[in-house]
């Protein structure tokens, strides 16, 4: 039951091209910047994986992150909500270029998508986007006189994700914002793998406080002092090297 793994290569050696990959965070909270990173050097020792499907909240910003993931040319089709946030500078040059497909998805079916996939819910009926380019070609159904958008439900190979507290059997607490999306990325994820800012012992996290049961999650590993995207952005930083 132990679930822990040693180091971040080991933690993300299990992604393969073509993967389907969510990756957690509200903006910069909650984003696991040190497994992203970790995927980027197996990338760069391997040349693999590639032709990455991403779904997360934004498009990544600057030249760390999410960002610096799309900026190796890892990731084939990004599914979003926020394209457009700080600096997408990355993101906006390839997609403008044709190098990268996106699927906009507003923020709130975003959520409810993939909370679908965790709970094995196929489709679901929401107003949200009817009447826009995002409802073309989606069925439509008409409940108490009002019409609703049918959306789908989302599921991935692997979810990313950032945690405050891990136990030694995945259990999870979580920071702030870092709540919102990484919590319905674990259950709608084949396997989840989690970087925690500390690992404790099983039983070593109040059972009231759990938010992610251990049941949802594959790999733990400890990144005791984890790197916020925004203050690696505030410093002009790129990953791996000069941009």
């Amino acid at each position: 039951m132990d679930k822990t793994v040693a180091d971040l290569a080991t933690a993300v050696a299990g992604i393969e091209d073509g993967m389907t990959v969510m990756i957690g965070g509200f903006g910069g909270a909650g984003s696991p910047i040190e497994l992203i990173h970790a995927l980027i050097d197996r990338f760069l020792a391997t040349g693999h994986p590639t032709d990455l499907t991403i779904i997360n909240n934004n498009a990544g910003n600057g030249h760390v992150g999410l960002a610096a993931l799309i900026e190796a040319g890892m990731v084939k089709k990004l599914i979003c909500s926020f394209p457009r946030s700080a600096d997408p500078v990355v993101f906006t040059d390839l997609y403008l270029a044709g190098k990268i497909e996106l699927e906009l998805v507003p923020q709130g079916t975003l959520a409810e998508r993939i909370r679908a996939g965790g709970a094995g819910i196929p489709a679901f009926y929401t107003p949200t986007s009817y009447g826009t380019d995002l409802a073309k070609g989606k069925p439509v159904a008409e409940f108490d006189g009002r019409p609703y958008v049918q959306e789908r439900w989302l599921k991935a190979d692997v979810a990313l994700v950032k945690a405050e507290t891990a136990d030694t059997q995945g259990n999870l607490t979580y920071r702030a914002a870092a709540r919102n999306f990484n919590p319905l990325m674990c259950m709608a994820a084949a396997e989840t793998v989690v970087q925690a800012r500390r690992v404790v012992p099983a039983g070593g996290i109040d059972p009231e406080v759990v938010i992610t049961p251990g049941i949802f999650v594959q790999k733990v590993v400890e990144v005791a002092d984890a790197q916020q995207e925004e203050d690696l952005n505030r410093a002009n930083a790129v990953y791996p090297g000069v941009a």
